[in-house]
């Protein structure tokens, strides 16, 4: 039996297909963000039309959920939340709107928490809180080998102190408060790596985790990271390699290598 509450994402979580999750896609260069194929260096993001939002709540009203629990990446990173609160005003059915305050995985895992609810037959309110225990309990730190996709995109937060150092720095950035901040400078990518390694033993501590290892065209530099951690992480549960899409490409640029971290 289908869950009575849907899920919805956007394609910044990059989870592919998932049972009892429709994802909206954001748009780059005026295009589905998976149809892109375009320059990085000169494309933009816009965020989807409200009209995409209710097209997606309505079909899923149709096809007999009662209520909808939609997550999408920071506000502080996009307008895309946006778009969803104004559709979920005049949808058919219930809809609680969740900011997920990060992107990628740092969005993905707490989606899969609430698909897990809605499938286990929870209720709205059950599945809304087990997407926010998700933000709580899961962190994000990345490296990015240049700063000029983030300067150009405007929404760097505190990383934006390092606009004009770039040469001599290999920045360690994570998300507070929605938006993109300078956890700590490094000067060799080697060293960055690795202090991602360090951070993300930290932020697992003695508890079972689960840990994505998301990239953008560095997939061998992500699963030799991946192949790493279980000996550093005694409590992982499952890790997997992720390549995230144009979206996250267009303001972090090729190379960059991310981790995030969930506490089960």
């Amino acid at each position: 039996m289908s869950p009575s509450v849907a899920v919805v994402t956007d394609s910044t979580a990059y989870l592919g297909s998932v049972p009892g999750v429709a994802m909206v896609p954001v748009q780059v260069g005026g295009t589905d963000e998976g149809s892109f194929a375009g320059d990085l260096a000169s494309a933009t993001t816009s965020r989807p039309s409200p009209a995409r939002f209710a097209s997606c709540y309505a079909d899923l009203a149709a096809a007999g959920a009662t209520a909808i629990v939609s997550i999408h990446l920071s506000g502080e990173l996009s307008g895309t939340i946006e778009s969803a609160r104004s559709a979920a005003l005049d949808a058919a059915v219930p809809v609680e709107v969740i900011d997920s305050r990060s992107i990628a995985m740092g969005l993905g895992f707490p989606v899969l928490d609430a698909a897990r609810a809605a499938l286990a037959g929870a209720s709205p309110g059950e599945v809304a809180a087990a997407a926010r225990r998700g933000m709580r309990s899961t962190r994000t730190f990345f490296y990015v080998d240049t700063l000029d996709y983030l300067r150009r995109g405007g929404r760097i937060g505190a990383a934006a102190s390092l606009v004009g150092s770039a040469l001599m720095i290999k920045p360690l950035l994570h998300l507070v408060d929605g938006r993109i901040s300078l956890l700590e400078k490094v000067r060799t990518a080697a060293r960055a790596i690795a202090r991602l390694e360090d951070l993300a033993v930290r932020a697992a501590g003695e508890g079972a985790v689960e840990v994505a290892v998301q990239h953008l065209g560095a997939r061998e530099r992500a699963e030799e990271l991946a192949e790493r951690l279980p000996k550093r992480l005694p409590g992982l549960r499952e890790s997997r390699v992720v390549e995230v899409g144009t979206v996250i490409g267009v303001h972090v640029g090729p190379g960059m290598l991310g981790l995030t971290v969930t506490q089960r």
